[in-house]
């Protein structure tokens, strides 16, 4: 578990976007190549050089040692007064170095530089490194036979390096990576963004243009194949559509001919009033007419429910318009066929949407209101975060809103829909599509008091000022 947990952290961690990574790639190439190239410096290069001015410092040592020791007594007093030499060293001598991560560098070469100086230099002539504020080279050293320790000039060798400036180049270079990278991502992630929106358009049911196709290869071939898949797209919606338009039309044909014949037929009043002795035949054929009249509707119905799935509005172009208006004329054709909804309108600024698939689709869900609920018909309007919502409701005690989520796929019925055979599962299918079609959704959820309600959502995007300004006038008519 632990594990897992951990790995999910470094995933976390870790960086998404391809311009991050190809930053962090090429800064980390240039540290590790910097890294390589101050280790062979600081081995190949400065070790050797700091060897050698500690043997020439060994040797320079060496000869003041063997000035000093043979001198006589007052001799030596005289020359370790003027060396500056003492007897005995100072009391607050730190002879630890200080960590020091902005020069560590002259730390590593003092290292080596004593080092190289004690191999150098006999047992009884011992080598202290002062630190603090002052840096100081302790040595002892013979004069007139007895020790003094003194301080020494450095080389300017065994302090004095390069690697600053290599540090410095080395910093410069990873950040030129970090925005040559940078350049380059942007480079390559313009016609990426471009993808992304025409497919996010091609999604939303519009026709992007073009892609260009001047950029690099890999991106020219990704941009062309998506211009490819676009005009198969093209011809396949151009085929559909046409293959709908000619099974509406050879179905409706005969479907035509078919109600005009039985409309044509001698059935009802006036055959009763030709033969008043058939008047059970008269009835059989007025049944059988009449229920041939509801086939016909219902599979002018179906027909029309397939119809508007294939379609669902996608070639519509937005326009502003009056959501409550809209609603409001719903509910009045709803009342004229003699099912009232209970109205509660709240305040919908003008925004665009498609007026042909809106209508569909709170059409569908008031008619699955009347349909299944036929009690507490109501239908909400309010604006939250952006969004106008619409909530059609009803107090039926049919399907729950966990059942009703399952019904959004197409051709789903349930248990409740025996009695409509009307219906071919398609209602829900085609308000949820049209709703994601607008950038919105269906949900279901239960209702205050007993029922469901089915909320739909839509963006509120902006009208252009005049169009504006023509729906208040059109809403004022």
């Amino acid at each position: 578990m632990d594990h897992a947990r951990n790995v999910a952290r470094a995933r976390s961690l870790s960086p998404r976007s391809l311009l991050t990574r190809n930053i962090v790639l090429l800064v980390a190439l240039v540290a590790f190549t910097q890294i390589c190239s101050l280790t062979v410096l600081l081995h190949y290069v400065q070790r050797p050089r700091v060897e050698r001015a500690a043997t020439a410092f060994a040797d320079y040592v060496q000869r003041i040692d063997r000035t000093l020791a043979p001198l006589r007594a007052d001799e030596g007093r005289a020359a370790a007064a003027r060396l500056g030499a003492v007897e005995a060293l100072p009391s607050t001598l730190d002879d630890e170095p200080r960590r020091d991560l902005v020069h560590f560098y002259r730390m590593i070469q003092r290292r080596v530089f004593l080092d190289a100086l004690r191999r150098h230099l006999p047992a009884d002539m011992p080598v202290i490194w002062q630190t603090g504020r002052t840096q100081k080279l302790w040595i002892r050293v013979h004069v007139a036979g007895a020790p003094y320790w003194i301080t020494l000039p450095l080389n300017e060798e065994a302090e004095v390096s390069g690697v600053t400036t290599a540090l410095v180049l080395s910093i410069v270079l990873a950040l030129a990576a970090a925005l040559t990278g940078f350049a380059i991502q942007r480079h390559i992630n313009r016609p990426l963004r471009e993808l992304a929106q025409a497919a996010q358009q091609l999604s939303a049911g519009e026709e992007p243009a073009p892609l260009p196709t001047n950029g690099p290869t890999e991106i020219a071939q990704v941009s062309a194949a998506f211009n490819q898949m676009m005009a198969a797209l093209r011809q396949a919606e151009t085929t559909r559509a046409l293959m709908l338009a000619g099974v509406s039309h050879d179905i409706r044909t005969p479907l035509t001919k078919l109600r005009l014949a039985i409309a044509m037929s001698p059935s009802g009043g006036e055959r009763r009033e030709r033969d008043e002795g058939g008047e059970g035949n008269e009835g059989n054929d007025d049944s059988l007419a009449a229920s041939a009249q509801r086939y016909l509707d219902q599979i002018d119905t179906i027909l029309q429910q397939f119809m508007d799935y294939a379609g669902s509005g996608e070639r519509e172009t937005p326009q502003p318009g009056d959501l409550n208006a809209l609603v409001s004329q719903l509910a009045a054709d709803f009342a004229g066929l003699g099912h009232d909804f209970e109205l509660s309108l709240g305040e919908v600024p003008v925004f665009a949407f498609r007026p042909i698939g809106t209508l569909r689709m709170l059409m569908n869900l008031m008619q699955n209101a009347v349909a299944y609920g036929r009690t507490g018909l109501a239908v909400r309007t309010w604006t939250e975060r952006g969004m106008a919502w619409v909530a059609v409701g009803d107090r039926g005690q049919g399907l729950t809103a966990e059942a009703l989520e399952q019904l959004k796929a197409p051709f789903s019925r349930g248990s409740n829909a025996r009695t409509l055979s009307a219906g071919t599962g398609l209602g829900l299918a085609i308000v949820e599509r049209i709703a994601r079609l607008h950038g919105g959704s269906l949900q279901f959820r239960a209702r205050d008091g007993g029922g469901l309600e089915a909320l739909v959502n839509m963006p509120l995007l902006p009208a252009a000022p005049h169009s504006q300004a023509s729906a208040q006038q059109r809403k004022t008519r």
